[in-house]
C-alpha cells in the first residue's frame, strides 16, 4: 500500500470498502466523484478540530450532488487508538455547536480500530479499520435514503463479519496489497 494517506486511503475504499461491498452504498458516489478526500495536517487535536470544523461547514454548504462525503484522513494526531476514540466526544461537540446534528454523522476509522468488548485480532474490526486515522463525514439524507430503500443494517453487518471472517488479516492485507485485483 502507498505511503502516500490519500493514495492509501483511495486504494482501501477501492479495494476494500467497495471491492468487497462493505458499504453498498459506497460504490455509487464514488463512481459519480461524489466523494471527498481531505488530508489534514493537523499534528494535534486542537488543530484536527479545526480542520473538522471546517469540513463540517464546507459538507454541509455543498451541493449533495458534488460531494456525499468527505473522508478527512489525519495521520499527524490522534495515533492512539484510544485518544482517537476519545475525540469522538469533541467531535459530536462540534456538531452540536455548528447546528449540524442530524444532518451531518461522523463515523470514526483507525489503523487499531475495536470494537467494545471485540479481542483485537477479531476480524469484525476490519470494517472500520483504514490505513490512517480518518473521520468520515457521511450525510444524514444519505443514510436516511439508503434505509428507505430497503437497506438492511443488520444484515450488511453480519455479511461483513462473514466475509471478513472468511478472508481473515492476511486475506484483507492482500485484498488492499497494490499487487492485487480490486474486489479480490
Amino acid at each position: 500500500m502507498s505511503d502516500d494517506p490519500v493514495a492509501a486511503t483511495r486504494a482501501w475504499l477501492e479495494r476494500g470498502v467497495i471491492g468487497l461491498n462493505l458499504c453498498p452504498f459506497a460504490r455509487a458516489p464514488h463512481a459519480a466523484g461524489r466523494v471527498r478526500i481531505v488530508l489534514s495536517p493537523a499534528a494535534s487535536p486542537a488543530e484536527l478540530l479545526s480542520d473538522l470544523c471546517d469540513e463540517l461547514r464546507a459538507l454541509a454548504a455543498a451541493d449533495p450532488e458534488e460531494i456525499e462525503t468527505t473522508l478527512l484522513v489525519h495521520p499527524g494526531t490522534l495515533a492512539d487508538f484510544l485518544d482517537h476514540n476519545d475525540f469522538l466526544d469533541v467531535v459530536d461537540a462540534a456538531l452540536a455547536e455548528l447546528e449540524l446534528e442530524g444532518e451531518i454523522q461522523v463515523v470514526a476509522f483507525h489503523p487499531d480500530f475495536r470494537f467494545e468488548g471485540a479481542a483485537p485480532d477479531d476480524p469484525g474490526n476490519l470494517t472500520n479499520r483504514s490505513p490512517h486515522p480518518m473521520l468520515q463525514l457521511l450525510r444524514e439524507a444519505s443514510v436516511e435514503r439508503a434505509l428507505e430503500a430497503g437497506a438492511d443494517a443488520d444484515a450488511i453487518v453480519e455479511r461483513n463479519l462473514a466475509t471478513l471472517r472468511r478472508l481473515g488479516l492476511e486475506g484483507w492485507r492482500a485484498v488492499l496489497a497494490a499487487d492485487a485485483p480490486p474486489g479480490r
